[in-house]
Parts: structure tokens; C-alpha cells; sequence
């Protein structure tokens, strides 16, 4: 694969930034991320692409995991079945990943966007209260399940964990949006490590350009949390519209050959 210019490394840099603040606070922030990956690398292999999300969105759900832990204090009844089960499903869909042809690759990413971006528009109430539907072995089990499936989407494909997280927890289990997010953070980091730990002995990673943006979404990541967890996440979702927005009109384009 031939080397990205600067500025296409400026750009994707100040995607992952932007991914790492959106991710955070709403989730989803893999639909900015892997779209700018696509368009930046358009030579990369998707499983390259992949990992290399992979490992840039590492870096920023560790330090939002983090920061949401020792503000929200989320209850590990919940949060860690949910996390084993997301490690697992994602080792499953990361093995997968590697029979995904290019061709079905950004339909699939454009499908994605489309979906979570409708959701955030008109669900703008969802969330404002916890109000939990199941209690005892019963939410634990759905909680397990959440994770087993959505961590396999992740490992396969990846964009819009974060938000698929917010919303089954919120719209499933009765989370308040808040919760969501510190439990979705920490599903989420556990299935980009399970991910990681398929594609790095591969050898698939971009690490140059990986590591540029883990420090980027690092950053954003942090300050999207500190931002959530004092403010809420409401101010964000114009900001997350108009960039997933942006993506679909690119991305689709790309689909129906109006930018060739």
C-alpha cells in the first residue's frame, strides 16, 4: 500500500479526534472513524482498515472507560458479564472479518449510517431516566447477549458499536443514557481489545497510522467523557447528525458511482 500523504494524515487524524469526542459522549464514533479510514486509504485491504480502527479506537475507549468508571461508578453486575461476552463475540467477528470482500464492504458501512443516524435524530427523549425492565439472572442474561451479539458485529465490521450499546442498554434494559454510556464504553473497550488480540498477530495493523490516531482519539475520548458526564450528551447530537451526514452523502456516492 502505497504511503498516505500528510494531508490525508491530517485528516484522519482530526477524524479520529473527532471520533474519540463523539464516541464517548454518544457513542458511535466508528461511524467517523472507519468512513474516514475508507476514503483516506482506498488501497488498504478492510481488514486493514479494520484493525487499524481497531487500534485507534483502543486508545480512546481505554481513557473514556476509565474516566467513566470513576465518575458514574456503573454497577459490575451488569457491566462485566457484559464485557466477557463482548470479548468473546468480538474475537468471533474479528475472525470473520477476514472473509469480507472490498465490494460489500462500504455498502454495508452506508447501511449502518443510515440506520444509527435516523435513531439519534428522532429518538432525541430516549434515555432520560433509568428505569430497568429486567432484574436478577434475567437482565444479566439479556445484558450477556447484548454483548455476545454486538461484540461479534464489532470484530466483524465495527462502526456503530458504541451507539448499538447505548441503545440496547437504553432501549432494552431501561438504562438511563448516562449509565448506557460508562457501560457501553466499557463493552466497547473490551471489544476492541479482543479484536486487537485477533489482528495484530496477523500482521494487518497500519501502526504508523493507527498510532497517530489512537493519540487523536485518545484526546477526544477523554474530553468527550469529562463533557458527558457534566453536561449529557444533548449539545452533541447536531454535531454527531451532520458529521454522520456528511459520511453518507461521501460514502454513498462512492456506492452509486457519482463520485467516479
Amino acid at each position: 500500500m502505497p504511503e498516505p500523504s500528510l494531508t490525508v494524515v491530517a485528516l484522519l487524524v482530526l477524524a479520529a479526534l473527532a471520533a474519540g469526542f463523539v464516541d464517548a459522549v454518544v457513542g458511535g464514533g466508528g461511524l467517523v472513524q472507519l468512513p474516514a479510514l475508507v476514503i483516506g486509504l482506498p488501497t488498504a485491504s478492510p481488514v486493514q482498515l479494520l484493525a487499524t480502527n481497531k487500534l485507534a479506537s483502543f486508545c480512546g475507549t481505554s481513557v473514556s472507560s476509565v474516566t467513566y468508571y470513576r465518575r458514574v461508578r456503573p454497577d459490575p453486575k451488569t457491566f462485566l458479564p457484559l464485557m466477557a461476552l463482548a470479548f468473546v463475540g468480538s474475537m468471533a467477528g474479528a475472525a470473520a472479518a477476514f472473509w469480507i470482500p472490498r465490494d460489500v464492504f462500504e455498502p454495508i458501512i452506508l447501511v449502518v449510517l443510515v440506520v444509527v443516524g435516523l435513531y439519534v435524530l428522532f429518538k432525541p427523549e430516549l434515555g432520560e431516566r433509568t428505569e430497568l425492565r429486567f432484574s436478577g439472572h434475567r437482565h444479566t442474561a439479556v445484558a450477556m447477549v447484548t454483548g455476545l451479539a454486538i461484540g461479534f458485529y464489532d470484530g466483524a465490521l465495527g462502526p456503530g458499536t458504541g451507539s448499538f450499546f447505548v441503545i440496547t442498554l437504553v432501549g432494552l434494559l431501561g438504562y438511563s443514557f448516562l449509565e448506557a454510556s460508562a457501560k457501553a464504553r466499557l463493552a466497547n473497550w473490551a471489544t476492541n481489545l479482543a479484536a486487537l488480540v485477533v489482528f495484530v498477530p496477523q500482521g494487518v495493523v497500519l501502526w504508523g497510522i493507527g498510532l497517530l490516531m489512537g493519540v487523536a482519539n485518545l484526546a477526544g475520548g477523554y474530553l468527550g467523557a469529562r463533557v458527558a458526564v457534566a453536561r449529557g450528551a444533548g449539545f452533541v447530537r447536531m454535531f454527531f447528525i451532520v458529521v454522520v451526514s456528511a459520511f453518507i452523502v461521501r460514502i454513498g456516492g462512492d456506492v452509486l458511482g457519482v463520485w467516479s
